[in-house]
């Protein structure tokens, strides 16, 4: 049986890359659908899949999902006890993150990091539109990307508008399978575009009035913007309910707190509250930013990631 990689998701159909690549729209056979998972996508791009043409018709059927390397979840925006996954079978993750036009909170950040830490994905944050920053925001911005290089993350500014370490950028994503993600209107788009402009993105301007981005992505699509370097382009993401993590856990993804397991007093410490507890004497320390602690508490408690 041929196998293939899932390229496009619309709900319904896929389009699954061939061995020649050739792209074949398919669906999914019935009774996969049966099992008894609570996700509302049962496959991602970026999945590998085991595909029969059918017969007399241009088009395939899945009749397998193949095991997954890792990939990237987050809990569903209208099904709460259901899960949407983003992307499978990535070599690392991209957060596009703006401090402005739209703005992305630390929240956000946090969770898409930790996230991504559960399947020990690597990632990378870009700091885009930095024309857009005035002066007091530049330094701010240079205080969160020492915060969060110090914690092992790559982080890279850019501006498509001033060709601001796209050349970078571009080295970042070569030869890789990697997810681009962020909320509507950072410019994941214009990036993309600015390494490969025959792709011809879908653009739009960041509304004033709102300080919101408008959807231009639909669906999940994987792109291969030069050979063996792909880019899994996903809808502009608003809010990232964590999905497939117990509370227990969260703190093992923070990685200035793992390194801290096993010194806490108690071996069931959730660093809230309890007497000897290594994480609390780091933050009133300040080893640990008191902003990690606060995303940290905020995913405990189940909040919106927002602010």
């Amino acid at each position: 049986m041929p196998e293939g990689i899932v390229m496009r998701s619309t709900g319904s159909w896929y389009e699954v890359r061939t061995d020649d690549h050739q792209l074949l729209k398919c669906r999914l056979r019935g009774k996969i659908k049966l099992k008894d998972i609570k996700i509302n996508n049962p496959i991602a791009v970026g999945d590998k899949v085991v595909y029969e043409y059918e017969p007399g018709l241009a088009t395939g059927i899945i009749t397998e999902i193949l095991p997954r390397e890792n990939y990237i979840i987050r809990q569903s925006v209208h099904k709460s006890a259901f899960s949407h996954i983003l992307a499978a079978n990535i070599d690392q993750a991209i957060l596009i993150v703006t401090l402005t036009f739209p703005r992305t909170s630390l929240g956000f950040i946090d969770r898409f990091l930790v996230t991504a830490e559960s399947f020990r994905i690597p990632t990378v944050l870009i700091f885009n539109k930095i024309d857009l920053l005035e002066e007091e925001a530049r330094v701010y911005q240079k205080e969160l990307i020492a915060l969060y290089e110090e914690l092992g993350y790559k982080c890279i500014e850019t501006s498509t508008l001033d060709n601001i370490n796209l050349d970078e950028f571009h080295a970042t994503i070569r030869h890789k399978k990697s997810l681009l993600s962020g909320h509507s209107g950072v410019g994941k788009s214009s990036l993309v575009n600015s390494v490969n402009p025959n792709l011809k993105l879908k653009t739009n301007e960041v509304s004033t009035f709102a300080n919101k981005g408008v959807h231009t992505t639909t669906f999940a699509e994987m792109f291969e913007i030069e050979p063996d370097t792909f880019i899994i382009d996903t809808p502009g993401i608003k809010e990232l309910g964590l999905a497939d993590i117990e509370s227990w856990e969260v703190s093992h993804y923070f990685p200035e707190m793992r390194d801290l397991l096993g010194e806490c007093k108690y071996h069931n410490c959730t660093h809230t509250h309890e007497p000897g507890c290594a994480v609390l004497e780091a933050v009133e320390a300040g080893k640990i930013a008191e902003s990690r602690y606060i995303s940290y508490l905020s995913m405990l408690q189940g909040d919106d990631n927002r602010k």
